[in-house]
């Protein structure tokens, strides 16, 4: 189940792992991989941030 803390990323990257799990047959599940998934969303956004200058809108990241 997912939090309600979690932004836009996270829930889609939670979303991705869920679609090809499923297709591979090997599901993922999402509680076990909030800590992970957090660290790659903030890595991400923080590398938009670098390369455009811009910050994220508030609703992507938390």
């Amino acid at each position: 189940m997912q939090n309600n803390n979690d932004d836009y990323g996270d829930k889609g990257l939670a979303a991705l792992e869920k679609k090809i799990g499923r297709s591979t047959g090997h599901p993922v599940d999402a509680n076990k991989m909030r800590g992970t998934n957090e660290k790659i969303t903030d890595k991400l956004r923080g590398m938009f941030e670098k390369a455009t200058g811009k910050k994220v809108p508030a609703k992507f990241s938390n």
